[in-house]
């Protein structure tokens, strides 16, 4: 036994007077105890009460050993090895060999080396994680748009440190304003990396005089589709708020259908417009329009919410979105979405699957 904090303890239990083994107290046990260094033991055993019946002898190798993984029999009659042997008796007389093999020292140090190495990579693994969530989370918006008739929150909750799930509140320019929510295809670093290619995609052409978000949203997928692997997409939602005219024009990209209940307590679902960013070079899709009036409010989200799951009751699901976003709607957008994060986390009970984004929206 090699235990990290270099202790090892060991208890002999008397067997019972009526017992085959009974017999056997105060004989040679067979039993070797294998150590890195048999005369440090030597040194330090006797203090505490340990006999031992001749001073460290050394070990000549006979012949070649059986590897490691093998079990092995070490007999002090045929044993051969590399190394250094003696024996000790316990108080009532039973012997034991303790032996320093050279093979098993060269092994122990090796495993140890290999430990070490581990945990420094996966020191380093952790570090970098750490910097790289710190990272995605400057992805995320830092100071809002002010828009006076629209009163908007949003979060994003990653089941691992970083993820793919992205929300983003841009200002168009001329009193026009971006919700934007988009779930990036797989999880950890490889969604991650393609969230920050999206985001920074989305972020440079939003810079850019688009009179209508058909030819942003055309112009972001050709470059994500340009930029990454054949294989890589992301559903996402692009709704364009107009401050003056209480307009929201849409488009829907293999989205999730974002809920929009209105004041007196009727749903639009905002259906899909097109289809996925990324796996086609020739793409398009179509922008839907929609008046809001005031107590209106718009809910974007992604699957972490919808398919959060609890083994007696299958997925969370829309309707359970739905039911609570119209328990909650005459609340501040944060507190709406603090009061369904919490009941999606009550359904599912167990740890986070997947990366959960909500944004809501209100019309002043």
């Amino acid at each position: 036994m090699a235990p990290s904090d270099g202790s090892a303890l060991l208890s002999l239990i008397a067997p019972k007077p009526e017992s085959r083994e009974y017999p056997l107290i105060g004989r040679p046990t067979g039993i070797v105890f294998v150590t890195e260094d048999v005369p440090v033991k030597y040194a330090e055993w006797p203090r505490r009460g340990v006999r031992f019946l001749y001073t460290p002898r050394l070990r000549r190798v006979k012949n070649e050993r059986p590897p490691l993984a093998t079990r092995m029999r070490l007999e002090e009659e045929n044993a051969a090895w590399g190394g250094v042997f003696t024996h000790f008796k316990d108080p009532d007389g039973n012997s034991f060999a303790l032996v320093g093999i050279d093979a098993v020292s060269r092994e122990i140090e090796a495993q140890r080396r290999l430990v070490a190495e581990k945990r420094e990579v996966e020191r380093r693994a952790a570090q970098e994680l750490e910097i790289a969530k710190q990272v995605q989370a400057r992805l995320f918006p830092q100071v809002p748009p002010a828009i006076r008739t629209f009163e908007y929150s949003g979060t994003c909750i990653q089941t691992r440190q970083v993820g793919g799930d992205y929300f983003d509140f841009l200002d168009l320019g001329g009193g026009r304003f971006g919700l934007v929510t988009g779930d990036v295809a797989g999880k950890g670093i490889a969604a991650a990396l393609l969230m920050a290619n999206l985001q920074a995609n989305l972020q440079i052409q939003c810079e850019m005089p688009w009179s209508q978000p058909r030819e942003l949203l055309r112009s972001v997928t050709q470059v994500f589709h340009k930029y990454t692997i054949e294989s890589a997409y992301a559903t996402l939602s692009f709704a364009e708020y107009d401050d003056e005219e209480r307009r929201l024009r849409y488009a829907n990209c293999g989205h999730l259908p974002p809920l929009l209940l209105r004041s007196d307590n009727t749903l639009d679902r905002l259906e899909s417009t097109g289809t996925v960013l990324g796996l086609f070079d020739d793409w398009d899709c179509l922008v839907e329009e929609r008046t809001l009036c005031q107590g209106d409010t718009l809910a974007i989200y992604t699957d972490g919410i919808t398919e959060a799951f609890n083994g007696a009751d299958g997925e969370f699901g829309e309707q359970r979105l739905i039911d609570s976003l119209r328990r909650h709607r005459q609340l501040p957008t944060q507190d709406i979405i603090s009061a369904i994060v919490d009941e999606v986390r009550q359904f599912s009970g167990h740890e986070q699957d997947d990366d959960i984004t909500l944004t809501t929206a209100k019309c002043r």
